[in-house]
């Protein structure tokens, strides 16, 4: 897998969130990854693409994808929200965008479930860079919300005391209901760092990628 940032460019195209037609943005990625990517048209949804050869579902409506194929490339795009990689010793692999709307919707779940279906056993998660709770001032209502599925575990406070949420943490409460116990976060928070791109700190259009395959 792979994580990008500032460096590697705009994985989305100046902000259009899930284009893969401008040359630019095809260059790009493939200086990451050479090999067709299926990627996704983010909704904020539980919807899980089961991907079956290389490229399969690019464009799909979906927050989710999973493959025990070799060569195929799954990606997600985002800005803030969450970046997980489900991996296990079956080579089964799925890539998971999660803001909190998805969170709520269960998308984790929806993808441990399609990973287990193609015969993973114990999954190990790894979350990449997404923005941190000292960043993330938070709406109580929606706060409610995410608690009242995940837990109170998922509340946080910003550097200046506001009701923030935690999205690692609402990532881990969701991973704890699949079952999947093996966590790996990077800890890398998108809004302090300047090494990535963030629509909540800075208003950036721009997109970074998590890419997961099996060769």
């Amino acid at each position: 897998m792979r994580f990008t940032g500032r460096a590697e460019g705009d994985m989305g195209h100046a902000g259009a969130y899930v284009t893969d037609v401008a040359p630019d943005v095809e260059a790009r990625r493939r200086a990451v990854k050479d090999a067709p990517w299926t990627w996704l048209r983010q909704v904020h949804g539980d919807t899980v693409v089961t991907v079956a050869a290389p490229g399969e579902g690019a464009g799909a409506r979906a927050d989710a994808s999973v493959t025990d194929r070799p060569g195929c490339v799954l990606a997600v795009l985002t800005a803030d929200c969450a970046p997980v990689a489900l991996v296990s010793r079956e080579g089964v692999v799925g890539a998971v965008h999660a803001g909190w709307r998805g969170l709520t919707a269960g998308v984790i779940e929806r993808a441990v479930d399609s990973a287990r279906a193609l015969g993973a056993t114990e999954l190990r998660a790894v979350l990449g860079p997404c923005i941190r709770p000292e960043c993330y001032e938070f709406g109580e209502a929606d706060l409610e919300t995410v608690a009242a599925r995940l837990g109170e575990g998922v509340r946080g406070m910003t550097s200046d005391g506001s009701p923030a949420l935690d999205v690692p943490a609402a990532v881990g409460a969701a991973l704890e209901r699949a079952d999947v116990t093996e966590l790996d976060d990077l800890g890398v928070c998108t809004a302090c760092s300047d090494q990535y791109f963030s629509w909540r700190a800075r208003a950036e259009p721009a997109r970074q990628t998590m890419v997961v395959w099996r060769d």
